[in-house]
């Protein structure tokens, strides 16, 4: 019986573990599920017969070389930070390991060990990262295969809730992990566009949209992520005139969003003195200018530049910004005083679905043939709480890789991530069957 290592329970562990444990009495498996608290490990197994709970602290040496040394793979659902405790043992004892999390510096630097061991460590194989590298490397080679050369990549993600489930004036919700959304975008988003090179600072990101369409589930608006230029290299783009990575939200989210930024109220940097004692209103008033008669609403959308009346002023509103409810928050920043209130505002309602969108764009061209453009677009929604559209396309495909890897269907070693044919094939194929598919569109295109 082979041993799977999962390391943490988590929410995004739930399509994981639930895939591994169902196809282990196929495979002769064991699923050990290990987490600080034992309690949410029990959870994720369900009594099932071919799972095991175990409590584990992955600052504990012996223990971490204990349970490495007995499994046949090892899945670490760690935040990031602790990957690289978890890789060192993996390769102390020649273990494979998945996550899907980026690649740290600190974990890039081991690639040629753990080709040495004859190891692999397979990172970016969850959403984003993951299913956008599988898919978009899907179109590329194709059309690279035929001949084709690609003018133009364009890519988009982002987590939603459902339209059925879509009841509020911000037309958004938290599917992930709020703070995250929060901090969104910080530092400087860079990209390549028609050969020009564009740097948008924070400032500025918010009003730099551009907007995308697809077919089921009508318009929404990309924001450009930090950095675009790497994955040319990434996806063997090198000379590609226009890479473009970006978030997507529902069309007025980001106009609105950047009055957050402008103000002020997403800055993670400094404490917010006497934090706790403030009322939401205190909190917003602490960033406008002092009047003797001009109330915080008026002095806000004086400074923003808004109407009072506007359905952005709105917006503010409805979130509770301005209602004299007492923050409780000791020694915050103003982004977690914000989170807390978003959170209130902004969290899945029982029985809500979320939903995943994500598209690419590609601009190519044959020889002596029209350009041509291909829109790829996957939409997935949640069917439950546990199986929700962000934990189904986290989970699956780290599944379905550790399940190749143990079947030595993945002849790679090294640190990898997976652009290769040799994992992005079968995954995509698998993940149909989960009606986790894109939508591919072709058409002539006009430069």
């Amino acid at each position: 019986m082979k041993r799977i290592l999962v390391v943490g329970a988590g929410l995004s562990t739930a399509c994981l573990i639930n895939y591994l444990l169902e196809k282990s009495e196929e495979h002769n498996w064991q699923v050990i599920v290990a987490d600080l608290d034992i309690n949410m490990a029990e959870k994720r197994i369900k009594k099932h017969k071919n799972g095991k709970a175990i409590f584990f602290d992955v600052f504990n040496d012996e223990q971490r070389a204990k349970e490495v040394s007995k499994a046949d793979i090892v899945v670490s659902m760690l935040p990031a930070r602790f990957h690289y405790l978890i890789v060192k043992s993996c390769l102390r004892f020649r273990k494979n390991m998945v996550t899907a999390s980026y690649i740290s510096p600190e974990l890039k630097a081991l690639h040629e060990e753990a080709k040495e061991k004859g190891i692999l460590i397979l990172n970016e194989i969850g959403l984003d990262p993951g299913l956008d590298h599988m898919s978009a490397m899907h179109i590329i080679d194709i059309i690279k295969d035929k001949g084709g050369e690609i003018h133009s990549f364009k890519s988009s993600t982002g987590g939603l809730v459902a339209p059925k489930y879509d009841n509020n004036p911000w037309n958004y919700k938290f599917t992930w992990n709020p703070r995250n959304v929060i901090l969104a975008g910080q530092g400087v988003a860079q990209y390549i566009d028609f050969g020009m090179y564009k740097h948008i600072p924070y400032h500025k990101l918010f009003t730099r949209i551009r907007r995308i369409h697809f077919d089921s589930v009508g318009e929404f608006e990309v924001y450009p992520n930090r950095d675009s230029l790497k994955y040319r290299g990434i996806y063997g783009l090198d000379d590609v005139p226009t890479m473009i990575r970006g978030t997507i939200r529902k069309p007025g989210f980001s106009k609105t969003w950047n009055l957050l930024v402008q103000l002020g109220l997403t800055d993670d940097t400094f404490i917010v003195e006497n934090s706790e004692n403030l009322t939401n209103r205190d909190f917003v008033n602490t960033f406008l200018k002092y009047h003797k008669t001009r109330t915080v609403e008026e002095k806000l959308a004086l400074y923003l530049g808004i109407d009072d009346d506007s359905f952005d002023m709105y917006k503010l509103r409805w979130l509770g910004l301005f209602e004299r409810k007492k923050i409780g928050l000791k020694n915050a920043t103003p982004a977690k005083i914000l989170q807390q209130i978003l959170e209130e505002k902004l969290s899945l309602d029982e029985g809500d679905k979320d939903m995943i969108v994500m598209q690419h764009e590609f601009v190519y061209k044959y020889d002596n043939e029209n350009t041509k453009k291909i829109t790829s677009s996957l939409v997935v929604e949640g069917r439950d709480d546990i199986h929700t559209a962000m934990a189904m396309t986290v989970g699956l495909p780290l599944g379905i890789a550790t399940k190749l890897i143990l079947q030595e269907r993945i002849p790679l070693t090294g640190v990898e991530i997976p652009i290769s044919k040799l994992i992005y094939e079968p995954v995509l194929e698998e993940l149909k069957r989960y009606d986790i598919k894109f939508i591919d569109k072709e058409e002539d295109y006009n430069l």
